[in-house]
């Protein structure tokens, strides 16, 4: 047999087909290691035939392969159509459907031994009486962990075995992730419109339906009905959430409804849990997957269901090659396996509420909370006010005086603030120095705990300054709010308050988002402080107080989806709030109070909201009405990296001469944040009416080729910086 196979070397020079012999079958999708070049590699068979057109000298064979395949068929369609989209390597295409220490040989299947008695007579010694005492336990424990075992008796579970009294028997252990997790199981009773819902969604001829409904209305059990029809099919499922925080709190959802069959895919496993946790799935043992991004590459098959819950989030786009948006390699799979995907948020995108508004996805609209529970009545606090009054607080008066009232009630309240660490940026009020990272063109942030400068986007620490190593000067300011100090300040304030914190400081680990969320759930703390983590889909019966800090951070952010970003942002915080019997309120602070987006989500207007931007996007010519679209061109050596951006320009140029009609705007430049982990950074920038231009810009891209430059395309990047 003559087996096609494309190494697993994510480089284009190595991106093609290699003909191997191998002496038995083995299907598409196997793994297998192959003689490649002067040593060995893994490599993924893509095909099986009978001829070759290599020469029977320089045909190799193939050394080992899997015993079934890893990438089942529709996965090997998919990662070709992602390859061909995205120009990158196919190897790195399938990467995406792997745990990437399975693919290295760094994680394997775990297994434990277990002793049991067998129930022949054998003579022990009244001497021995370990062995005795191991009899006597097994009666009551009918099996037991060996090790365990060796523990407390010893030798003795050895003995025993050799005589044939306790059998010992390996088994395959599965690692399981969030074991303290509790499974809360509830009543599953539809109210009408969820009902409807889920008859609209099994109804529509559509491949997908948008959810649109306002915080607390429900989704989540309608999500729930629906996979629990589509199991019922003999289908399955993949649940896909924004952040890591929330997947285990669906998770407890899940295993409550779902038992076993619900399994979880996120980075924050370790490299053990999530190989086991993917064995399931491609067993089929389990046959819901739950995780954020990239478990919409789960290996399942049959699926039934897609649910892409709040997404609107900007999550559910890679920042790192292959650069694919979740919803498109959600809806391949779903139109291969006949399946329906489900979108669900309070505030869709523009984009995605416009495709459903014009008839493309079929549309659904819960205008009402469970119970009719009224939303929060939304107060806007005026900070310049605040300023002229001589409060230099980051607490309005109106926050002060509804959080007091709020914690004498023994209610709890969040208090968001989209800015992790003490003080934004250390200043030099002496000659205007602003501490910055020696790799990247971005001021540090001062993190108080650590007592250290910190760097958001390499990770660099620095040490705390006590002069300006500019001017010798100790005049040092910092300026700025951030989570750190929020905390530090209630606490002085509130001194009988139980505070808690939650950013990326706070969460490392597998759980870390779990166990801050379960604190607060169980009413350990009084307030939540907390970046956008705090904003998604939680829901906390006793939170009747949301403060908003500073509504403005992202209004003003160059970038045409700020309006977009501020209103959705402030509508999901806002919806953490008087979600059970008592009413709920909303204090945001903003130093611009007539500003209208502000307007509309203190209405929750999302429908005015919608209006007003479709057409500010109409007029200008943003997205959807035309792509953006931005060639980035990254190196260490400034001067090789500007080589190649002339080059990328030159091919981009002729491009554009052959189309200028259908360029809005074409330019290259320095990319907003100059460096990046000592990387330069330039782009060419493009706002492109016809998508079709996309192929070309991509093949003039992806032609320039520097050793030590990165070169890559984006397609309306969630990221413009």
């Amino acid at each position: 047999m003559i087996c096609e196979v494309i190494v697993d070397i994510a480089h284009s020079d190595v991106d093609k087909i290699f003909d191997y012999v191998c002496d038995y079958p083995v299907e598409a999708g196997t793994r297998v290691v192959v003689p490649f070049g002067a040593g060995k590699t893994t490599g993924f068979v893509v095909r099986g035939k009978d001829t070759t057109d290599c020469p029977p000298e320089k045909l190799k064979r193939i050394i080992r392969a899997d015993d079934y395949p890893a990438i089942n068929n529709e996965c090997l369609m998919l990662a070709r159509k992602i390859a061909a989209r995205y120009r990158c390597p196919l190897a790195l295409c399938f990467r995406l459907f792997l745990p990437s220490e399975m693919r290295t040989g760094k994680v394997s299947e775990t297994y434990r031994t277990y002793a049991h008695l067998t129930g022949a007579e054998v003579e022990i010694s009244p001497r021995a009486k370990a062995q005795l005492a191991l009899i006597s336990y097994l009666r009551e424990h009918p099996e037991e962990d060996a090790a365990r075992l060796r523990e407390s008796f010893g030798g003795a579970v050895n003995a025993l075995a050799a005589k044939g009294a306790i059998v010992l028997e390996k088994r395959r252990v599965l690692r399981d992730p969030y074991q303290s997790v509790p499974q809360t199981a509830q009543e599953h009773i539809l109210t009408p419109a969820q009902a409807q819902a889920v008859k609209t969604v099994e109804d529509a001829k559509q491949t997908v339906t948008l959810i649109h409904g306002v915080t607390g209305s429900g989704k989540t059990e309608i999500y729930l009905t629906l996979i629990a029809r589509a199991l019922g099919m003999g289908k399955t499922a993949i649940f896909l959430v924004p952040e890591i925080s929330l997947t285990p709190q669906m998770l407890s959802q899940l295993r409550a409804r779902f038992g076993a069959q619900a399994a979880i895919l996120h980075s924050g496993l370790s490299a053990g849990e999530r190989f086991d946790e993917w064995q399931r799935l491609r067993s089929g043992e389990a046959r819901i997957a739950i995780g954020a991004r990239s478990a919409v590459f789960a290996p399942l098959e049959n699926i039934g269901i897609i649910v892409i819950d709040e997404e609107h989030d900007g999550s559910y786009s890679s920042e790192s090659s292959p650069r694919y948006n979740t919803f498109d390699i959600a809806l391949l799979r779903a139109q291969y396996n006949g399946g329906k995907l489900v979108l669900g948020s309070a505030t869709p995108s523009v984009e995605t509420y416009r495709r459903a508004k014009e008839g493309e996805f079929a549309l659904i609209t819960l205008k009402d909370r469970i119970n009719a529970r009224p939303m929060p009545q939304v107060h806007i606090a005026d900070m310049r006010r605040e300023v002229k009054r001589g409060n230099a607080s980051f607490l309005s008066a109106r926050l002060r005086e509804r959080l007091e009232a709020c914690l004498d009630r023994g209610n709890q309240a969040i208090l968001f603030l989209n800015r992790r660490g003490y003080s934004q940026t250390v200043i030099c009020r002496d000659c205007g120095y602003v501490a910055k990272c020696k790799n990247c063109d971005v001021a540090l942030t001062y993190h108080s705990e650590e007592n250290c400068l910190k760097c958001h986007y390499c990770g660099m620490r620095y040490k705390k300054l006590s002069i300006c190593p500019d001017c010798g000067g100790v005049h040092l300011g910092y300026m700025g709010t951030g989570t750190q100090r929020v905390v530090s300040e209630l606490q002085s304030q509130y001194p009988s308050a139980r505070i808690l914190r939650m950013d990326v400081d706070t969460t490392r680990g597998k759980e870390g988002h779990y166990k801050i969320l379960s604190r607060f759930a169980k009413r350990e703390a009084d307030i939540l402080v907390g970046t956008q983590m705090v904003a998604k889909g939680h829901d906390f019966p006793y939170v009747t107080l949301v403060g908003i800090l500073d509504a403005d951070m992202s209004l003003h952010f160059p970038d045409y989806r700020s309006n977009e970003r501020t209103f959705q942002l402030i509508s999901q915080v806002a919806g953490r709030s008087g979600r059970a019997e008592e009413t709920g309120e909303v204090v945001l602070q903003t130093y611009d109070p007539d500003n209208f987006i502000l307007r509309f989500a203190k209405n929750y207007d999302y429908d005015g909201f919608y209006e007003h931007e479709i057409n500010v996007r109409a007029i200008t010519m943003f997205p959807p009405f035309a792509k953006i679209v931005r060639v980035m061109v990254t190196g260490e050596d400034e001067r090789e990296t500007l080589e190649a951006l002339k080059e990328v320009y030159t091919r981009l140029q002729t491009v554009y001469s052959a189309h200028t009609e259908d360029f809005l705007f074409f330019n290259r430049m320095h990319a907003p944040v100059k460096r990046i982990q000592n990387k330069h950074r330039y782009q060419v920038l493009m706002r492109l009416v016809k998508p079709e231009l996309l192929k070309e810009v991509y093949d003039a891209a992806t032609a320039v080729k520097f050793k030590n430059v990165l070169v890559y395309v984006e397609e309306n990047p969630v990221n413009l910086s």
